[in-house]
Order: structure tokens, then C-alpha cells, then sequence
């Protein structure tokens, strides 16, 4: 695979094709659970947009761009950075990242936030390679319990 072979997309149909490709890369990037009819819901959201790599016709990466205007300017965030483990090393999450903040600078966002976790050393130098820089900060992070034993998202 080149660079040139590989091309970044707004995904914007959960064909089953797609939805089987998509729920292969969560499970490399999440013990999340895979539920079609959240990324279903994801793609009808105004505010969220779900990037794919595409190698040939196989989704070989994915990248979710989130914005919301919020009192002190538009803001982003990324989330669910996943590229496929035999597709690794070859340019491809710098591919979606390098259409997420251009995207972002051509919308005016005041910000493109995304966090990893300090162990993942070489996610973070690509990070930094494609223009994000490392913040003095702290994530916290509160969990909420289903009050009904059920969960709505």
C-alpha cells in the first residue's frame, strides 16, 4: 500500500459491508461493544463525522471528528483514532488526521482537542508530527451509573 492508494472519506452509509469493517477496527481499538444502531445514529448527528481510510474498497482506518459551538467559539474533538493492525506504519492515521485539522482550520475552529493515553509513544509523536501539542492538563473523567439498570447510549 502507498499513501496514494489510500483514500480518506466522510462516511455517510452503515452499508453491512461497512458496518463489518468498522466493527473489526473498534475491537483493535476498544473492548467497547459494537452497536450498529449508535453508529448509525452517529452518522445522522449534525454535530459528529465519521472519517474512514478506505485501501481499495476495504475501510482500513477510521477517525471521528466532533464539533459543537460552545460560549467561547466553535471547538473540536477527535475521538476513536483506530487504524487496522496490517495497515500500521504506512501513513494512514496520519492521513485522517491531516484531513481532520485541515478541516478544522478551514471551519475556524478555535480548537482540535484529542487525548491519548502517555504509554501509546508512537500515536503521540504522529500526533505532534501532524500539528497537535501537548497541554499542561488534566482529564477527568466521570462515569455514570443507569440509574434503571439500563444504559440509553
Amino acid at each position: 500500500m502507498s499513501e496514494a492508494s489510500v483514500q480518506i472519506e466522510l462516511l455517510s452509509e452503515l452499508s453491512d459491508a461497512n458496518a463489518a469493517e468498522l466493527e473489526l477496527l473498534l475491537g483493535q481499538l476498544s473492548t467497547a461493544a459494537f452497536d450498529r444502531s449508535r453508529i448509525a445514529a452517529m452518522l445522522g448527528h449534525d454535530g459528529i463525522e465519521l472519517f474512514v481510510a478506505r485501501d481499495g474498497r476495504r475501510i482500513v482506518g477510521m477517525a471521528t471528528l466532533v464539533t459543537v459551538p460552545l460560549p467561547t467559539g466553535w471547538r473540536g474533538h477527535v475521538e476513536d483514532v483506530v487504524v487496522d493492525a496490517t495497515m500500521r506504519g504506512r501513513g494512514v492515521a496520519r492521513l485522517l488526521l491531516e484531513r481532520l485539522t485541515s478541516l478544522a482550520s478551514e471551519r475556524g475552529l478555535r480548537t482540535l482537542d484529542l487525548t491519548s493515553r502517555p504509554s501509546r509513544e508512537s500515536a503521540l509523536r504522529l500526533y505532534e508530527a501532524v500539528g497537535f501539542v501537548r497541554r499542561d492538563t488534566n482529564v477527568l473523567r466521570f462515569t455514570p451509573q443507569p440509574t434503571d439498570g439500563t444504559s440509553s447510549h
